[in-house]
């Protein structure tokens, strides 16, 4: 693949600020994901160097920060923990419970937990590993069938009378369970992958929900895993330990194929004079006020690249030019392997 570079990548000057719905939770416009610097994406990044970007996401005008207990599992928490421990009062932490996980070792034992006893013990070793005495935004990770939404949602909203969390969100449940936990406790966010190569919340009512109940959109992989950045092609090489490399999508007959967006990335950050993962993230932050992506990064370079996209102003023409282009490409590969998609829209 040809490489690609523009002249000059635009940088955030004053981070912007949004609040996630009706909740009154304010946080910066691009958030940071710290999923990557423990787990999913290969090797883990040393502990300083994970505590440094941190840091510099923070000093950068960055206030959410995303984990769970999951990443690592427990690495990824304490690892933030100890990044924002000087400056903790001044952020936003999100963390999630769900997996069924030992306590004690971190061992995985397969499926979900979300029964309200392991909630509440969950939360506890949280607040240790994040060094705090409160969780901001306390998400459920996956929707457990085994136990009804009404005793997850009233076991957070006990935590919330507690003192113990402060706002309670949900990640990628269905519809009618979505509702049935706003009408127990007010759910301050909800965090789905979305991005120009996943849309599905636009068209299965996600979003739409999200702005009558007034409900904060928080997606993950907003940058497609990577993809989006420009930086992969079909020839990139995924190492066995990175789940892109059993990704449908990441497939390299797949990538091959999803090449067409990127093109069209490329097309509209030359004209913006940006980078094609900014206009991503512009785009994303275009479509709704109170949806905040949170992309990550191990590298300072592209943190700094990522938060530039708040800079970058889409016109309603280039949001039309995008959508009429983007509705031509049909995106090729389920977006995540079938046995985690078995765990979503419950």
């Amino acid at each position: 693949m040809k490489a690609w570079a523009v002249p000059s990548i635009r940088k955030a000057t004053t981070m912007q600020t949004r609040t996630l719905g009706r909740s009154g939770l304010k946080v910066s416009a691009l958030g940071y994901g710290c999923m990557g610097l423990s787990s999913a994406y290969g090797e883990a990044l040393p502990k300083p160097g994970g505590v440094q970007i941190i840091r510099d996401a923070f000093d950068r005008g960055v206030t959410l920060f995303d984990t769970a207990e999951a990443y690592g599992p427990f690495a990824n928490e304490d690892l933030l923990g100890e990044a924002v421990e000087p400056f903790r009062d001044q952020v936003v932490l999100a963390t999630k419970f769900g997996f069924d996980i030992d306590l004690e070792t971190g061992a995985r034992n397969g499926g979900l937990n979300s029964r309200p006893d392991h909630i509440r013990a969950v939360v506890d070793t949280m607040l240790k590993r994040l060094r705090t005495d409160h969780i901001d935004l306390l998400y459920q990770h996956r929707v457990d069938p085994d136990v009804p939404m009404e005793d997850v949602a009233g076991t957070v909203k006990s935590l919330i009378e507690a003192g113990k969390v402060r706002h309670f969100g949900l990640s990628e449940p269905s519809l009618d369970s979505l509702r049935r936990a706003h009408a127990v406790q007010p759910v301050t966010a909800l965090q789905n992958e979305y991005s120009l190569w996943t849309r599905d919340v636009e068209h299965n009512g996600m979003l739409a929900a999200c702005e009558e109940l007034g409900i904060g959109f928080v997606p993950f992989s907003p940058l497609g895993a990577g993809f989006l950045t420009g930086k992969i092609d079909a020839t990139t090489k995924l190492a066995p330990t990175d789940f892109r490399s059993v990704s449908p999508r990441f497939a390299a007959e797949a990538r091959a194929a999803n090449m067409a967006l990127v093109d069209l990335l490329k097309q509209i950050a030359t004209a913006k004079g940006a980078a094609p993962a900014q206009i991503a993230l512009a785009w994303l932050l275009a479509q709704k006020p109170w949806i905040v992506p949170i992309p990550g990064t191990t590298k300072l370079t592209r943190l700094e690249e990522n938060l530039g996209a708040a800079e970058v102003e889409l016109t309603p023409a280039d949001l039309t030019l995008i959508e009429e282009a983007a509705s031509r490409i049909s995106i090729q590969g389920a977006r995540l392997p079938e046995a985690v998609l078995a765990q979503t829209n419950r």
